[in-house]
């Protein structure tokens, strides 16, 4: 068994995963263990879930040679446009995979929490589809800085309940709803979006969004004759959008895969959310993995100008391409994603979400060779963000 790929039966990457979580929400979890693979791989699902991701959501997304951006860095760039995806990034996939799931389990409403909006805006989606119930928790500073998705939620139907706790952002909407799931356990199945929370969610999660890596390896025999590139770029907050981009390529250690972390206003202005420099092995929304936390365990608040990137821990599975060396990771300030993202935006005319434009960052941190294959997953556009960069100044 794949140490990468797979995780064990007790939901562990090598040191980090696990399902720690209160009694009172075992028996949601073990539900959902007990049945997600024997439901997500039957014929019937599989047909209606690819179905689905063609006609509804518009895949495969193209992988786009940026030539301008691969003239500027003197190697061979392809950009995986999850940006072009119905409601404007990888979140769909995710969330499309788990309603199907929800409603093999009779579940009638869904929950789900967000921080820049994508996945309440996904969740939202596919509820109005599939004519579900939908609770969207939010922190209350993202749905100030959020505000176009916010209104696309209720546009859709869904209702949005501001999170008001702790830093008011990802982590403290995560938290409400897990209480939520915990009083409302037999109806309503709880939609994570990322690769974070107990087992079988990390696991479910980046299976349903490994359909990003297995386009990839199709698209580039296409274009230049071989699967896989040198290198695999994704931007990582819990790391959704890396778990799929790199799933496929875990195995093959000539290619190389780069994450980047939100290092905020610097790694130690106490205003970062770089979990794995600062970051030490915790428990965090019912994994172990790593998180930022104080000396006696209590969780230290992130910072980023992505609301999607501003989490204070990492996917079990990213902490543990991190401590095996399987993945290298970057840690990149607001002020560089922000001068990425304006790069892009001018010289190949696609404006990215910002928490893209930590991964075209990174751009400026390696040497490449001008024969390098690399792909950088274009997980989001940048309509939900031109607030922030109108502010950040052009």
């Amino acid at each position: 068994m794949s140490i990468y790929t797979q995780i064990n039966q007790k939901g562990y990457y090598g040191s980090f995963g696990g399902a720690y979580i209160p009694e009172m929400l075992y028996p949601n979890v073990e539900e959902l263990r007990q049945k997600y693979l024997e439901i997500i791989y039957e014929k019937e699902f599989q047909d209606e879930f690819y179905q689905l991701l063609r006609d509804y959501v518009g895949r495969p997304t193209p992988l786009y040679f940026a030539q301008n951006l691969s003239q500027k860095y003197n190697t061979q760039i392809y950009l995986k446009r999850e940006d072009l995806n119905h409601t404007g990034a990888h979140k769909i996939n995710n969330t499309l995979g788990q309603i199907l799931l929800a409603k093999k389990l009779n579940k009638q409403k869904i929950i789900a929490e967000t921080g820049a909006g994508q996945h309440g805006v996904a969740t939202a989606t596919v509820c109005a589809l599939m004519g579900m119930e939908c609770i969207v928790y939010m922190g209350e500073v993202d749905i100030e800085r959020q505000k176009p998705n916010v209104a696309r939620m209720k546009m859709l139907g869904a209702k949005v309940i501001p999170a008001k706790s702790g830093s008011k952002t990802l982590k403290d909407a995560t938290n409400e709803a897990m209480r939520h799931w915990i009083n409302n356990p037999t109806d309503t199945h709880y939609i994570i979006g990322s690769v974070v929370g107990p087992h079988p969610y990390p696991d479910m999660v980046a299976r349903f969004q490994s359909v990003i890596s297995e386009e990839i390896k199709k698209q580039l025999l296409e274009k230049i004759g071989r699967e896989n590139p040198d290198y695999v770029l994704a931007c990582i907050g819990g790391g959704s959008n890396a778990a799929g981009a790199f799933y496929h390529f875990l195995e093959d250690k000539n290619v190389k895969l780069i994450g980047a972390e939100a290092a905020g206003l610097g790694i130690s202005s106490g205003k970062s959310a770089a979990t794995l420099v600062l970051g030490k092995i915790g428990i965090l929304h019912g994994s172990k993995t790593i998180l930022m936390q104080t000396k006696d365990g209590q969780v230290v608040e992130p910072h980023s100008i992505s609301a999607g990137l501003d989490y204070p821990g990492i996917g079990p599975i990213h902490a543990h391409l991190f401590e095996s060396k399987r993945g290298e990771f970057y840690a990149i300030t607001d002020d560089e994603a922000m001068k990425a993202g304006l790069l892009l935006s001018r010289i190949e005319g696609i404006i990215p979400a910002i928490e893209t434009a930590h991964a075209l960052a990174v751009l400026e941190k390696m040497t490449f060779k001008k024969e390098d294959v690399v792909v950088i997953n274009l997980s989001g556009r940048g309509d939900k963000d031109l607030d922030t960069y109108i502010n950040y100044g052009f």
